[in-house]
C-alpha cells in the first residue's frame, strides 16, 4: 500500500509539473514571447510623412516623424527641476520607491476583467506609460484590454530593471506627447514659448506637465481656460508632494503666460493645427507621423493670406493714431474666418496676425478660444423673437428700464451711446445694436429659447441657460469665433444649420481614398422667411444710420447683412457678416484678455471685414439676397409699426411673415383741435376763428417720462390719454374717458438751458482694469428754443468744467467715483442769466 501511494504521489507531481510547464508556457506566449525589444529605444524605422494640402493642391505642411528630423533627446541635468517634479507629482508620486508598475491597478484591472469589463486606461507609472508609448504598436496602445494591461506591465517591470529611475525619467519626458505636434519637453517648449526647454519657469512647466493626460482637451492655444484649470491641479500637486509651498504655487497662478512658437515652415499654421486635431482624433498622433496620408482641406491659401495681409495692415493704422494726445488703443491681435455658407467649408482661419510672435500670443488660435462677443449675438435673439410673434415692426420702448437678476439685484443696461431712444421699432433697435431693447426682447423670449436656438445653430458654450442672466444678449456669455460665424451662415442659407468642414478627403500611402466628404445640406433649423427677415435687417444701411452713419465701413459695394459686437470692458470687438455665398467673421482684441482703449467694432473689426469682402469678392459677380415665398411687404408709421393713418408724418414699407401684419391703425400720432389763445383743448365754447388744428404724439406710459425729458423743442408732445399694452409681440392701446391733457411747449423762463447728456440719474460704474483717465462721458448742453446765448459754462458740482462762445456746447468729463450733479449756466445777449435744471447722476 505503502509502495502504490508513493506511485500516485509521483504520477501527480509529474501531472502537476507538466500543468505548470504548459500554464507557464501559455502564459508566456500570451504575454511575453512577442513582447518588443527595448535596447534601442529610439531605433524607429523613418516612415512616410503626411501632408497637408489646401483646397487647389498647394501644400500648407508636412507632417514628419519626429525621430526622423532633428530630434534631439536631452539629458536629465539640462531638464527645468521644476518640469520633472510636476511630471512627478502629476502622473507617478511614487516613480522612484516603485519597481515600475502600479500593482494595485494591475490587480483592479484583474477584479474589472473577471467581472466582464472594459480596462479603462489610467493609474499607469511613468515607466508604465514609456513602455507603451514607445515599445507597443499602435494598434495595442490603445487597446482597454487585460492583456495590453499585463504586457505594458511585463515591459515596464523589464525597463525598471535594465534603467535607472533618472534614465526612465529622461526618456519619459524626452518622448511623451504634450499636442501640436510636440513630441518630448524641448518640441514642447518651443511649440508652446517659443523658447528652449532650459528657459521654462515654474508656471511654464506646471501647464506643459499637465498636458499628457489629455493634449487636445488642455491645449492651452484652443482652451486656455481649461489649461489653466489643469495647471492649477498641477501646482496643487507639487504642493502636495512637497516640491513647492503655497506661495510660489499662488505666484505660478497669477503669471501671465506668453504663446508662441520657434519659426518653422509652415503655411496658414493656426487651420493646419486645427486639422490636426481634427485628424488625431480620427487617427491618433502615430499614425498621423507614420502612416504617410494625404489630407486635401477645404482651405483657400489665397484668402488666407489675404486675410493675414489685410489683418496686419489695418492692426499697424490703428497703432498709427493720428495725434499723440490720443490714448494707444491697446489692440495687437486679430482673428478671422471664412466660411461658403451653403457647403460650411472652411475658407480660412486666421488665428492671429503672426503665429511666431511671442509679443501677441501669437500661436494662440483667436478662431477658436471662448471669447464674449458682445452686441454680435443679438442677431439670435431678435430671430428666437421672430419665432414668437415679434416682426421688424414691433415697437420697443428704449427707455430707462430695471429688470431683476436671479440673484435679486436690479439690473439697467445703457445703450453704447448712453442714450434712450424711446419708442423704436425691431428693425432700426436691431440694425442700431441699441442694448435696452435687446434685453427687453430676450426677457420676453426666454434664455431657454434663445439658447437652445444658439445649441441648433451649433453655438456649444451656451451648454446650459441657468449659467445666464439677461445680459447674454449683450454678450454675456462667451462664444467661439467658428462657431459664431457658423451660425450666421444659417442666416445666409436660409434657416439650415452649418457645421465647419475643413477636411474634404484623406488618401493612405497607398493612395486608397480613407475618406471622402460627401456633400450634404444641413437640417433646417429656423424658418427661411426668419433667417431672410434678419439678413434683411443686418443689410439695411438706412436702419443703422442712427448708431453708424450713412455708408460707414460696414456697407459694400453690393448686398451684404453684417453686425458688429463689442464688450462693455473694451476687451473684445466682433464683426461678422455675409453675402449669399460668402460668410465672414472677424475678432479684434488681445489673446492675453488685456482692454483696449475706445476701439469698438466698427473701428477694429468692421474694416478688416470690410477689406476682406471687398477684396476677395471683387472678381465674383454681385448676387442678391433671394427673398424666399411667404413674405409680404406692408406700409407701416416708422414710429409705432402699425398701419399708418392720414396724420403719420413718417412711413416705410416693412415686411412680415404672412399672417403676422398688423392690423391695427397707429394711434400715435392723433389730430387734435386746440384753442389758440390758450394752447388747450378747444371746447364748445370756443369760437372757430381760435380753433387751431395739430398733430400730437401720444406716448405709451412707459415712455411719458422719457418723452417729457426729450419732447422740450424736439416736437415731441405727450398726451396721457390711454394705456398701452403688449400682447402677443404688438402693442395696442386702450383709450381712457378721462379729460385729455396736453403739455405744452415750456417758455424760455421754464429751460433756457438744457442738459442733453448724460440723462437724470444715470449710474456709472467705474473698471478697475481699464485706466482711470479713459473713462470718460461726454457732458452736453444747448440752449432751449428760441432762447439766443453768448456764452455758457458747464458746472459739474459747482466747479467749472468748460466755457463756451458758440454752440457745440460739449466736453468730457473723467468719471469720478460719488454723487454729483452737472449744471449749466449762460447769459443772454442782454446779459441776463440763464440756468438749467440739475442732473444728478451716480458713479460707482
Amino acid at each position: 500500500m505503502p509502495a502504490r501511494l508513493f506511485h500516485n504521489w509521483r504520477f501527480l507531481l509529474l501531472i502537476s509539473i507538466i500543468t505548470l510547464f504548459v500554464a507557464g508556457g501559455t502564459l508566456y506566449a500570451w504575454l511575453v514571447v512577442d513582447l518588443p525589444s527595448f535596447h534601442n529605444l529610439y531605433g524607429q524605422a523613418i516612415a512616410p510623412s503626411t501632408k497637408i494640402y489646401g483646397r487647389h493642391g498647394r501644400l500648407l505642411y508636412e507632417i514628419i516623424d519626429p525621430h526622423a528630423g532633428k530630434h534631439t533627446p536631452l539629458p536629465l541635468g539640462e531638464i527645468p527641476l521644476y518640469l520633472r517634479q510636476a511630471a512627478i507629482a502629476t502622473e507617478d508620486a511614487n516613480f522612484y520607491t516603485n519597481p515600475g508598475v502600479d500593482l494595485r491597478a494591475i490587480l483592479r484591472a484583474l477584479i474589472i476583467n473577471l467581472r466582464g469589463g472594459e480596462v479603462i486606461s489610467g493609474g499607469s507609472t511613468i515607466t508604465q506609460q514609456l513602455a507603451r508609448n514607445l515599445l507597443l504598436s499602435p494598434e495595442e496602445r490603445f487597446e482597454r484590454t487585460l492583456t495590453r494591461k499585463l504586457r505594458e506591465s511585463i515591459l515596464a517591470w523589464r525597463l525598471a530593471r535594465t534603467y535607472s529611475k533618472d534614465e526612465i525619467l529622461a526618456l519619459y519626458l524626452n518622448e511623451i506627447y504634450y499636442g501640436n505636434l510636440a513630441y518630448g519637453v524641448e518640441a514642447a517648449a518651443q511649440a508652446y514659448f517659443g523658447k528652449s526647454v532650459g528657459e521654462l519657469d515654474l508656471a511654464e512647466c506646471a501647464l506643459l506637465a499637465g498636458l499628457p493626460q489629455s493634449p487636445a482637451i488642455y491645449n492651452p492655444l484652443e482652451n486656455p481656460q481649461a489649461a489653466r484649470e489643469r495647471q492649477a491641479v498641477v501646482l496643487d500637486l507639487m504642493v502636495k508632494n512637497g516640491y513647492i509651498d503655497e506661495e510660489e504655487a499662488r505666484l505660478a497662478r497669477e503669471e501671465q503666460l506668453h504663446f508662441a512658437a520657434v519659426p518653422f515652415p509652415i503655411r496658414a499654421p493656426h487651420f493646419v493645427m486645427y486639422v490636426w486635431g481634427l485628424l488625431e482624433k480620427r487617427f491618433g498622433p502615430e499614425e498621423l507621423y507614420r502612416g504617410g496620408l494625404e489630407v486635401h482641406t477645404s482651405l483657400d491659401l489665397d484668402m488666407q493670406e489675404t486675410a493675414q495681409s489685410i489683418a496686419r495692415r489695418r492692426l499697424t493704422m490703428l497703432a498709427d493714431r493720428p495725434r499723440r494726445d490720443l490714448p494707444d488703443p491697446n489692440v495687437h491681435n486679430a482673428a478671422l474666418v471664412a466660411l461658403d455658407p451653403n457647403t460650411g467649408e472652411v475658407l480660412a482661419m486666421l488665428g492671429s496676425p503672426d503665429y511666431f510672435d511671442p509679443e501677441i500670443d501669437g500661436a494662440v488660435n483667436c478662431a477658436l478660444a471662448p471669447r464674449q462677443p458682445g452686441s454680435s449675438i443679438k442677431p439670435i435673439t431678435y430671430a428666437a423673437a421672430f419665432a414668437q410673434g415679434y416682426t421688424p415692426a414691433t415697437m420697443i420702448l428704449d427707455v430707462p428700464t430695471a429688470f431683476l437678476t436671479r440673484e435679486g439685484e436690479p439690473y439697467v443696461p445703457l445703450n453704447y451711446d448712453l442714450e434712450f431712444h424711446g419708442p423704436v421699432l425691431a428693425r432700426q433697435a436691431l440694425a442700431s445694436s441699441y442694448n435696452l431693447p435687446a434685453v427687453k426682447v430676450l426677457d420676453y423670449v426666454g434664455l431657454d429659447n434663445m439658447t437652445a436656438l444658439a445649441r441648433s445653430l451649433g453655438i456649444t458654450t451656451f451648454d446650459d441657460s441657468e449659467r445666464f442672466g439677461l445680459s447674454l444678449t449683450l454678450g454675456g456669455g462667451e462664444v467661439r469665433l467658428l462657431e459664431l460665424t457658423a451660425a450666421y451662415a444659417a442666416f445666409a442659407n436660409g434657416g439650415r444649420e452649418v457645421e465647419p468642414v475643413a477636411i474634404l478627403r484623406i488618401e493612405g500611402s497607398q493612395g486608397s481614398i480613407l475618406y471622402e466628404r460627401k456633400p450634404s445640406r444641413g437640417e433646417r433649423v429656423l424658418d427661411e422667411r426668419i433667417a431672410y427677415l434678419i439678413t434683411d435687417i443686418l443689410s439695411d444701411d438706412l436702419a443703422r444710420m442712427s448708431a453708424f452713419g450713412e455708408g460707414s465701413v460696414l456697407k459694400l459695394r453690393r448686398p451684404a447683412a453684417v453686425k458688429t459686437g463689442t464688450t462693455t470692458d473694451w476687451r473684445d470687438n466682433w464683426t461678422i457678416g455675409y453675402t449669399p455665398n460668402l460668410v465672414v467673421g472677424v475678432w479684434a482684441g488681445n489673446a492675453d484678455n488685456s482692454p483696449m482703449r475706445h476701439v469698438s467694432g466698427v473701428t477694429g473689426a468692421a474694416p478688416i471685414w470690410h477689406d476682406f469682402m471687398e477684396e476677395v469678392l471683387e472678381a465674383r459677380p454681385v448676387e442678391e439676397f433671394v427673398e424666399p415665398a411667404g413674405l409680404t411687404h406692408v406700409e407701416v408709421c416708422t414710429l409705432s409699426g402699425q398701419l399708418p393713418n392720414p396724420h403719420c408724418p413718417h412711413r416705410r414699407s416693412e415686411l412680415f411673415v404672412a399672417g403676422t401684419e398688423p392690423k391695427e391703425t397707429c394711434q400715435m400720432h392723433q389730430l387734435f383741435a386746440l384753442d389758440a389763445a390758450t394752447g388747450q383743448p378747444a371746447s364748445s365754447d370756443t369760437s372757430a376763428e381760435r380753433i387751431v388744428e395739430r398733430v400730437y404724439t401720444l406716448q405709451p406710459a412707459e415712455a411719458v417720462e422719457w418723452g417729457r425729458e426729450r419732447g422740450v423743442g424736439i416736437g415731441y408732445w405727450v398726451l396721457d390719454i390711454g394705456d398701452w399694452k403688449m400682447e402677443d409681440g404688438r402693442w395696442t392701446m386702450e383709450t381712457r374717458n378721462s379729460k385729455l391733457e396736453t403739455r405744452n411747449q415750456p417758455s424760455a423762463s421754464d429751460f433756457q438751458l438744457i442738459i442733453t447728456s448724460p440723462h437724470q440719474g444715470s449710474v456709472y460704474r467705474l473698471d478697475p482694469a481699464l485706466p482711470r483717465d479713459d473713462q470718460r462721458i461726454e457732458v452736453a448742453a444747448r440752449a432751449g428754443d428760441g432762447v439766443s446765448v453768448d456764452r455758457v459754462t458747464i458746472y459739474v458740482d459747482e466747479e467749472p468744467l468748460a466755457d463756451f462762445v458758440s454752440p457745440s456746447y460739449r466736453a468730457m468729463w473723467p468719471l469720478a467715483p460719488g454723487e454729483h450733479v452737472i449744471t449749466a449756466v449762460g447769459y443772454d445777449p442782454a446779459g441776463n442769466r440763464l440756468e438749467s435744471q440739475p442732473v444728478h447722476i451716480t458713479v460707482k
